[in-house]
């Protein structure tokens, strides 16, 4: 069981194409496929060839509204405060940033982000994907001294240990990975990660 997990394409159709050109069992879309949620629909084209196997998260760059509508346009799993069960892990998405200085459409309070991460916390064996990185990391790592991720999030990797963790978001630390306790994590970014689950020993 393969799982494709990939972030801030932001309009990069070759990059999207590349994307869907690789076998999978499940894409996993974790945000920021667009910028200022402008030019959905031409990104739904060239998904829409993995329809049914497509989970997509709103980025900061997406409202929450746009991504159920264009999910249900293209026949798309909305993945936003989801869960997903597939070969025996959970897998749950949460979508949006911590506070940007942006002003971009899909934003929470750390507040808001901690108390919609509740909900997975029970979950064992867990995969989390996230559009926002933990804070204090090299995945959120945007130059020297400078972090911008959230620190809800990385109080739930913290506290709950999923065995693996996804996100986006910070462009400066895409392709990073990191072992955060027992958590692998990785910022995937458009190049994305290819997870086997089958491969997981638990």
């Amino acid at each position: 069981m393969n799982c494709l997990f990939f972030s801030d394409v932001h309009g990069d159709h070759a990059a999207l194409e590349r994307l869907m050109r690789i076998e999978a069992d499940l894409y996993f879309a974790l945000g920021d496929t667009v910028s200022w949620g402008r030019g959905l629909d031409r990104c739904g084209e060239i998904l829409k060839q993995r329809a049914g196997k497509v989970y997509v998260l709103p980025g900061n760059h997406e409202s929450a509204q746009q991504i159920s509508q264009f999910c249900q346009k293209f026949g798309f799993h909305n993945f936003h405060q989801q869960i997903v069960t597939v070969a025996g892990f959970h897998i749950a998405g949460l979508g949006y940033s911590c506070p940007t200085p942006f002003h971009t459409p899909g934003e929470y309070s750390e507040e808001e982000i901690a108390q919609k991460l509740s909900q997975f916390r029970d979950l064992k064996p867990l995969v989390l994907a996230c559009h926002c990185p933990p804070f204090g990391t090299s995945l959120d790592r945007v130059r020297n001294g400078v972090h911008a991720g959230s620190r809800s999030v990385m109080e739930f990797i913290h506290a709950h240990q999923p065995l693996y963790f996804f996100c986006g978001h910070i462009h400066e630390a895409q392709g990073i990975s990191a072992l955060l306790g027992t958590t692998r994590a990785f910022n995937v970014g458009p190049s994305g990660y290819l997870l086997d689950l089958d491969k997981i020993t638990i």
